[in-house]
């Protein structure tokens, strides 16, 4: 039973749930960026560059006989997927640049002065009281 509550007590702590939020969220939002490039930004990229379609875009290195398929290498998806990546990338650095702005703003505050301590409280009053007389 010790396995089993140290396993939840390490499930449950915020860094890990945050984690796993931010994992499962990071793979939706690459499979946005995927069809953002493949969908909307790559096929006006081919037209401007003669109607290519870059997931076509291969070298073929040995051509296809009978069954066996042709050894290619596919360039056009590299592109794609690179481009992917390039968008992530920026995107994430934007979303990190951002939360270190609000960090920066949250640590730039100016900190409460401390209150004074009772000697200090006390203190003050008797000086107060000295100046009256």
């Amino acid at each position: 039973m010790g396995m089993m509550s140290e396993f939840k007590k390490f499930a449950v702590k915020g860094n890990v749930v945050d984690m796993a939020v931010g994992i499962v969220i990071g793979a939706a939002f690459g499979k946005i960026v995927s069809s953002f490039v493949n969908d909307v930004l790559m096929p006006p990229v081919g037209m401007l560059i003669g109607g290519v379609d870059f997931s076509d875009l291969a070298f073929t290195l040995k051509e296809a006989v009978g069954e066996k398929a042709a050894i290619t290498i596919n360039y056009g998806s590299f592109i794609q997927t690179a481009l992917d990546f390039i968008i992530i990338a920026l995107a994430i650095f934007m979303v990190v640049k951002g939360m270190n702005s609000l960090k920066k703003k949250e640590e730039a505050k100016p900190a409460e002065p401390p209150k004074p301590s009772n000697e200090e409280l006390l203190l003050t009053e008797i000086r107060d009281l000295l100046k009256k007389d």
